[in-house]
C-alpha cells in the first residue's frame, strides 16, 4: 500500500510538471520568434542604460521610496543623528556616533554585550530609516532601533524603538540580531534588483548578491540586455520583435480610456483587463507573501515562486480589513476596483510612486464630483476631513510606530459589523468618543437602510474562527459565489476540514477548474487530508 500511495503521488506530480500551462484567463509571456543567436536568456544591464534613452522615467525615480529603497552609508544617504546621540531601551543605553568616517552604534550584541559596530547601510527613507549592520555568515542585520524622518514638528526627528512594548533583550525572536531582523532572508528580495541570496546550507551561510543596491529599473521590468539589443537594430530587426526585447510588457493600460457613466457616476474601463502582469509583478513586494523559489520570472503568475497570505486569523479582520503587516495586494483583491479592472499605474505613477492627482482627485478620475463631492453622499461639511474619500474608504493603520497605511480594499464603512463583530469601522476611527452603535444608527439614517458594500462574507469567516454551528456549510457557499473576491472564497476553502466530506469534496472538486489561481491553490490544499484515491482522481486533470 506504501508502495502505491508514492506511485501515486510520483504520477500526479508527474502530470502536474508535465501540463499545467497557467490558468486560461492568465496572459503568459508568448516567446518572441528570435533568429538563432538571440535565445540566450535576458541579463541584466543596470539602470544606467536604461536612463540614457528614458531619462523623464529616470527623473521622475530619482528621490523615490524606490531609489531610496536601500543604499551604501554615506553622508548623503544617512537621517539620522550620529553625533553621540543615545538612546536608553530595556536597561540598554545604544549609542550613535562616527569613527574615521564610519558610521557606527554601540548596542548590544548577540550575547547582551555591549559592543561598537559599524553601519554599512541605509534602510528606506520616509516616514522612517533603518540601519544595516554586518554580523558573521555573511549577514547583515537591520538594528532594531529606527530613526523617525518626519519633521520635528511632527513628532520626527529622534531614535524610536521598532517594539517598545516587548521587551526585546538579546534573547528575543525580534532582536535585531536574530533570523526575524536578517536583511538576507526577510528584507533583500523587496529593496534590491535581482537578490540572488545564496545560502550554503552546509556552511550556514550566505553569499548573498544583487545587480543593484536598490530597487532599480530591472526589478519592475526584468533583465534589459535583449531591449538594450532590440534598441540598436534597425528595420526588420525590430518588427520580428513586437515585444521589444522587453521580459514582461507592463502595457496593461495601452489604449485604455475609463468611460464615464453619467447615470452611475462611476467610469468603466474601455476594454477588459485581459491579464493581471502588473498588479503581480507589485505584488511581489507589496504583499504580505513567502517565497517558496528563487527562480521568479518577470510576466509569470506570482504563485509559481510565492505563496500569497489568504484573510486569515490575526492578519486580517473577519470582515478583510487589514490587521497585522500584510502590505495591500490581500486588500486590493477583495475590491470592486479590482474585480472593475483598475491596475495599480490607474492611480499610482510607477516612477515617482506618487499619486495620479492629489488627494480626492485621484478618485475623480473615475468618480463622478457631482455625485460623491456632495454633502449627499458623505454627509459631512465640504473640505471636512468626514467628506475626504480616503478616510471612508481607505482608512489607514499605523506599522512601525510611524508608518500609516491605507487599506486598498475600498470598502464601504460597516459600523454595524462593528456592533456585531468587534471589527474596526471607519467612522469611530475619527469618531473615537461614539460607540460604534452610535455609528451605526447614523449611518441608517443617512441612507435609510445599512449599505452593505462589495465585501460580504465577515460573518462566515467569523463563524469558522469562533467554531459557530453550521460554520462549514457557510465556508462552502462562500466558496462558490462567485460575487465575492476570489481571496474570500480562496480563504473558505483554506479554512475547511483537511479530510473532506463529500459534501465538501464535490464544492472543492469544482473550484479545482477556478478560474483564479488563488482558488485552485486553496481547493487543492483543501484535499490534503483525502484519500489518495481521490486525490489522485481530482487534481490528475
Amino acid at each position: 500500500m506504501f508502495l502505491r500511495v508514492l506511485a501515486i503521488a510520483g504520477i500526479v506530480a508527474a502530470i502536474g510538471i508535465a501540463v499545467w500551462q497557467g490558468p486560461p484567463d492568465y496572459t503568459v509571456p508568448e516567446q518572441p520568434r528570435k533568429p538563432a543567436e538571440e535565445t540566450a536568456p535576458p541579463t541584466y544591464v543596470g539602470g544606467g542604460a536604461c536612463a540614457e534613452c528614458h531619462r523623464e522615467e529616470n527623473r521622475l525615480w530619482r528621490g523615490s521610496h524606490h531609489e531610496l529603497a536601500m543604499c551604501p552609508a554615506s553622508e548623503e544617504t544617512f537621517a539620522g543623528d550620529f553625533g553621540n546621540a543615545s538612546f536608553t531601551y530595556a536597561g540598554i543605553t545604544t549609542i550613535f556616533f562616527r569613527r574615521d568616517g564610519r558610521f557606527m552604534v554601540r548596542t548590544d550584541g548577540p550575547d547582551g554585550l555591549l559592543r561598537d559596530y559599524e553601519i554599512r547601510y541605509t534602510f528606506g527613507t520616509v516616514p522612517l530609516q533603518q540601519y544595516l549592520i554586518p554580523l558573521p555568515g555573511g549577514r547583515l542585520q537591520a538594528l532594531g532601533i529606527a530613526w523617525d524622518t518626519r519633521p520635528e514638528a511632527e513628532g520626527g526627528q529622534r531614535w524610536f524603538r521598532l517594539y517598545p512594548d516587548q521587551n526585546v533583550t538579546h534573547s528575543h525572536p525580534l532582536h535585531w540580531t536574530g533570523l526575524n531582523q536578517n536583511w538576507n532572508y526577510m528584507c533583500a528580495e523587496c529593496h534590491s534588483t535581482n537578490v540572488k541570496k545564496n545560502y550554503d546550507l552546509k556552511a550556514r551561510r550566505y553569499s548573498t548578491k544583487f545587480s543593484e543596491i536598490n530597487v532599480s529599473c530591472e526589478a519592475c521590468h526584468g533583465p534589459g540586455s535583449n531591449h538594450v539589443a532590440w534598441v540598436k537594430k534597425e528595420g526588420d530587426g525590430r518588427r520580428r520583435d513586437g515585444r521589444k526585447g522587453l521580459a514582461i510588457a507592463l502595457d496593461e493600460r495601452k489604449s485604455v480610456q475609463w468611460m464615464p457613466n453619467p447615470e452611475s457616476g462611476n467610469a468603466a474601463r474601455s476594454a477588459p483587463r485581459r491579464s493581471r502582469r502588473e498588479i503581480d509583478m507589485c505584488a511581489r513586494c507589496h504583499s504580505r507573501r513567502g517565497p517558496i523559489s528563487e527562480d521568479y520570472r518577470h510576466g509569470y503568475p506570482l504563485g509559481d515562486t510565492h505563496r500569497l497570505a489568504l484573510l486569515e486569523d490575526g492578519l486580517y479582520y473577519p470582515d478583510g480589513q487589514m490587521r497585522d503587516e500584510v502590505y495591500v495586494y490581500g486588500s486590493f483583491l477583495q475590491s470592486k476596483m479590482f474585480r472593475q479592472g483598475v491596475t495599480c499605474s490607474d492611480c499610482h505613477e510607477p516612477h515617482s510612486l506618487g499619486l495620479r492627482a492629489p488627494g480626492d482627485k485621484v478618485c475623480l478620475q473615475c468618480h463622478a464630483a457631482q455625485k460623491y463631492e456632495r454633502p449627499e453622499h458623505h454627509f459631512h461639511p465640504l473640505n471636512s476631513r468626514g467628506a475626504d474619500c480616503i478616510e471612508c474608504h481607505m482608512p489607514a493603520t499605523t506599522y512601525m510606530i510611524v508608518d500609516p497605511r491605507h487599506d486598498h480594499s475600498f470598502r464601504v464603512p460597516r459600523p454595524d459589523l462593528s456592533v456585531k463583530l468587534g471589527t474596526p469601522n471607519a467612522c469611530n476611527r475619527c469618531h473615537a468618543d461614539h460607540s460604534p452603535a452610535w455609528a451605526a444608527k447614523r449611518v441608517e439614517q443617512w441612507y435609510g437602510h445599512t449599505p452593505e458594500g462589495y465585501q460580504r462574507y465577515a460573518e462566515m469567516l467569523h463563524d469558522d474562527s469562533t467554531g459557530a454551528p453550521g460554520a462549514v456549510e457557510r465556508l462552502l457557499g462562500l466558496a462558490e459565489d462567485k460575487r465575492q473576491p476570489a481571496i474570500a472564497r480562496a480563504s473558505a476553502l483554506a479554512r475547511l476540514d483537511r479530510v473532506p466530506n463529500s459534501r465538501s469534496l464535490s464544492v472543492i472538486g469544482r473550484q479545482l477548474r477556478d478560474d483564479d489561481p488563488l482558488v485552485r491553490e486553496a481547493a487543492a490544499g483543501a484535499l490534503e487530508g483525502a484519500e489518495p484515491q481521490t486525490r489522485f482522481r481530482l487534481l490528475a486533470r
